[in-house]
């Protein structure tokens, strides 16, 4: 029963910096479901398993992509209705949100389970991992229901200004998914089938959570079941401004799978050291990426309660917090970069490759700012259509042109 922030009054820097950590601080926890199978299963499992959990992560994203674009949508519909007051239009777009996230988990589940093969295969996975990779997958979509009921609750939240109590869930969760993997992996000798599933128990924790939240708040999100269905007016407004958004997560996960088939042609050595990599490199963009999140809920709130002008101040703010943030960023993982990997693997040859992956990468972190701020701004104001046409030239067809 907390009171939702309002964002269309007061300092813009605080505001912003107070959505912007429990956004960080929740993407962070998220990171550590996955982080936690792969750093359990590679030191009690193996190598072989290590590279099976990690090198599926882009197969679940293209699959829940869409979705999570819908979401973003949904929350930028919530919140410019909640800024400009109107209270029987968010409680519509919230039960029509909440009732397609159900709908979409049950048709990526049964989608996920039915692509498992032939998407490890397209990937050009190693024979060696496949066994524990598909387990691994096939475990993880039985969990798709609650994992996007979740993350829908969360946007709805989210688009209201608090972003604290998503927080909270995930910390719960994140603290029974690790206590569930030792339990799982190292106690009961599960393997990767063990680390699936304490994945999925936990993100049905969280999705509780939220749906109790949901039930007895007292601000315009909240639940009665009673009116959970889609009303396709709703729906179609969400879609207009989700469905560009779905898609651009869709193709810059396509090409991430393209890039990581590439990868895996080179062996369990270099599948090992991107997925070593990519725990470090996630640190850049959850901070990133929670600034995005933060400026589409900042813009969408004030769009919607017509203070145009505010909302640009917030852009421009929100553009030299994320600077300082990516500067401080790129010199820590550059100089200490190495000393986090040795937490993942021991593997000179590993670790060799991990080198000179933090030597190319690292000094273009800055380039993405202009990128995530622009798209969440012009995402607030409704607009996903320029952020797509963006993601798909740049980051896409010029990445997989240069893979070519």
């Amino acid at each position: 029963k907390t009171k939702s922030p309002d964002m269309t009054n007061g300092n813009i820097t605080a505001q912003l910096l107070l959505f912007f950590f429990p956004i960080l601080l929740g993407t962070f926890f998220q990171q550590l479901y996955n982080m936690a199978d792969t750093w359990v299963v590679g030191n009690y499992v193996g190598d072989e398993a290590f590279s099976a959990v990690g090198t599926v992560t882009p197969v679940i994203n293209m699959l829940i992509g869409t979705f999570m674009g819908f979401s973003s949508g949904a929350g930028v519909v919530i919140s410019q209705y909640y800024g400009a007051r109107d209270r029987n239009a968010v409680s519509k777009s919230v039960h029509t949100a909440l009732a397609f996230s159900l709908v979409s988990g049950v048709v990526i589940m049964a989608l996920g389970l039915a692509l498992t093969k032939f998407s490890l295969r397209a990937m050009s996975l190693p024979d060696e991992i496949m066994p524990e990779a598909s387990a691994y997958l096939r475990i993880y979509f039985l969990g798709m229901i609650p994992n996007l009921f979740y993350n829908m609750g969360a946007a709805v939240l989210r688009a209201i200004g608090d972003s604290r109590r998503p927080l909270y869930f995930l910390i719960l969760s994140c603290l029974s998914n690790i206590v569930l993997d030792l339990v799982f992996v190292v106690s009961l000798h599960m393997g990767v089938a063990g680390a699936a599933l304490a994945t999925i128990l936990s993100q049905a924790a969280s999705a509780i959570m939220v749906l109790y939240v949901l039930l007895h708040t007292d601000s315009e999100v909240r639940l009665n079941p009673q009116e959970l269905r889609m009303d396709f007016g709703w729906l179609k407004k969400m879609i207009y401004v989700g469905l560009p958004a779905g898609l651009q997560s869709t193709m810059y996960t396509i090409s991430n799978i393209i890039v990581q088939a590439t990868v895996n042609s080179f062996g369990t050595n270099t599948i090992a050291a991107v997925t070593a990599y990519g725990k470090m490199d996630v640190l850049f963009w959850m901070v990133i990426n929670a600034f995005g999140i933060a400026i589409t809920t900042f813009v969408g709130q004030n769009y919607g309660a017509g203070q145009v002008k505010r909302a640009f101040q917030g852009f421009r703010v929100s553009f030299a917090l994320s600077a300082f943030a990516t500067l401080f960023l790129s010199a820590v993982i550059w100089f200490f970069g190495m000393d986090f990997l040795h937490f993942f693997t021991k593997d000179p040859d590993v670790l060799a490759i991990c080198r000179r992956l933090i030597h190319y990468v690292v000094p273009f972190f800055i380039t993405y700012i202009p990128i995530e701020l622009c798209s969440g701004t012009l995402r607030g104001m409704g607009n996903s259509w320029i952020p797509m046409i963006m993601t798909m030239i740049g980051v896409c067809v010029l990445r997989l042109f240069w893979i070519f």
